[in-house]
């Protein structure tokens, strides 16, 4: 019994309790509800059997006698209390056998009562401590949402009970885990920075952690992503620049692209090259183009009060366009409250969301406003807070800008020693509204062959393509910039 107790617990104690008795055993509560229980085989009987060790239960409970017998037909129900903390009721063991009975049961129940209460106190001491580490996690998960969506007050007030404390600035890193081993790798990251990580288990990549970690001192934490991937076999690890603690978003999704790198490097780990952001270079002008695009949304009131209201529509469509469909994990929505709430996006803002350019110049919308405002662009007064679409410019015409155009050469530059080959690839893939099978069409290539050039491409650009958060939109808005021509240098 003692061996069983240690390789199996009160499942295994009961299956071969069940066996002993020919019958069925089990742990019921003093209503009768079944906790646990076991048959060695099939039994058709096995209804009957439990009907009579939930009436058992109920009897014994109202008694409130230490064992109990109740015959009923050919069956008879043999019922002891497990010991158990004051503070909570401890089950009932229950036996269900045709009689006559082995010899010997009655005595065999009574020792088994022993290791069965010690199981049944581990394991609920296990289920406790499962349930205190999903809420810390489920909290850890809503503070970096918080910090996603830039609410930076409300993410440090839901941080506050949770150890350690928010790092400001700080620097972003993507690990990602052998199948079945994050909890594991977890702890070692837990060791390996000595406790000052921000934790959290990725709601959408299910083999993903990200850490939020200090920047330190002088900015610089250069042995902690080759250390993580050296201490766990198969680990990769992506990091991000330095970032203030308001742009999370930016630091995660510079994580992710050198996580996409990092698969191609021996020592599994990298950090995101230096890249200007777009939101950063777009300059006012971008500003009132962005919250004119976006106004149909941010005004919206819903017509019922269980619909979902103009933030969470905003933040549904950020989810989106960072996860695609798995913004369903990410938002902890189901698909069809995603698809519906997608539609009344489009609906609102007049835009097909099935297409990258309509796609990228929401991305850049979005990434615009969660930019903190630069000194030269004042808050708008309130005759000018929802600006006309007409008097904010148009995308092409933000693109135009001088700065738009350099940023955007910067960022293609890596093609131009890829070859001709790499930009047509790319170019496709994006006029096919980054599909892998219109692509591999278009290129007169098989999907395998069209899905090995762009992760190729992945190694060149140093940007993830393939898995979201991508790149696409960033090079969509690259190449329509230097597509468009130079504007005027005062725009």
């Amino acid at each position: 019994m003692h061996s069983l107790a240690r390789l199996g617990g009160a499942q295994e104690l009961l299956r071969w309790v069940s066996g002993r008795a020919g019958g069925w055993a089990g742990l019921l509560d003093g209503d009768g509800t079944v906790l646990r229980g076991a048959a060695r085989t099939p039994d058709p009987t096995c209804a009957a059997a439990l009907a009579l060790a939930a009436e058992g239960a109920r009897e014994l409970t109202a008694l409130g006698a230490r064992s109990f017998a109740l015959d009923k037909g050919p069956d008879t129900a043999l019922l002891f209390p497990l010991d158990g903390p004051t503070d909570a009721p401890a089950p009932i063991l229950a036996v269900v056998a045709r009689r006559p009975l082995p010899d010997g049961l009655a005595a065999l129940l009574a020792d088994v009562a022993m290791p069965l209460s010690m199981c049944w106190a581990a394991e609920t001491v296990e289920r406790k401590r499962r349930r205190v580490d999903l809420a810390e996690s489920r909290g850890r998960e809503a503070v970096l949402h918080l910090l996603m969506t830039g609410q930076l007050s409300i993410a440090h007030q839901v941080a506050g009970a949770l150890k350690p404390t928010l790092p400001d600035p700080a620097r972003v890193y993507v690990v990602e885990c052998p199948p079945g081993r994050r909890d594991e790798v977890a702890r070692v990251c837990a060791g390996v920075s000595g406790g000052r990580s921000w934790i959290v288990r990725c709601p959408v990549y299910a083999r993903h952690l990200i850490l939020v970690v200090p920047a330190g001192p002088d900015g610089t934490e250069p042995q902690l992503g080759p250390d993580i991937a050296a201490a766990v076999a198969e680990c990769v690890v992506g990091v991000s620049e330095d970032v203030p603690l308001c742009d999370t978003a930016t630091g995660y999704r510079q994580a992710f692209h050198a996580l996409a790198v990092a698969r191609g490097l021996p020592g599994r780990h990298a950090r995101f090259g230096s890249a200007p952001e777009p939101a950063l270079v777009v300059g006012a002008a971008g500003a009132r183009w962005a919250d004119a695009l976006l106004a149909p949304l941010l005004t919206h009131l819903p017509r019922r009060s269980q619909d979902p209201g103009s933030q969470e529509l905003a933040a549904t469509l950020a989810s989106w366009l960072a996860f695609s469909t798995h913004a369903t994990q990410h938002l902890k929505i189901h698909r069809n409250t995603l698809a519906a709430r997608l539609r009344l996006i489009g609906e609102l803002l007049g835009l097909d969301l099935g297409r990258v350019a309509d796609q990228a110049a929401l991305d850049l919308a979005l990434r615009i406003r969660a930019t903190p405002a630069p000194a030269h662009r004042r808050a708008p007064g309130p005759a000018e807070a929802t600006p006309h679409p007409a008097a904010a410019g148009s995308l092409d015409g933000i693109l135009r800008r001088p700065a738009v155009r350099e940023w955007a050469a910067q960022e293609l530059e890596p093609l131009a020693s890829a070859g001709v080959t790499a930009e047509a690839t790319l170019r496709a893939w994006l006029r096919c509204e980054t599909q892998l099978g219109p692509t591999a069409a278009a290129l007169g290539i098989s999907v395998p062959g069209a899905r090995k050039r762009l992760t190729r491409l992945e190694a060149v650009l140093q940007r993830s393509l393939l898995r979201t958060p991508s790149a696409r939109y960033d090079l969509w808005l690259a190449f329509r910039a230097l597509e468009a021509g130079p504007g005027p240098e005062h725009e």
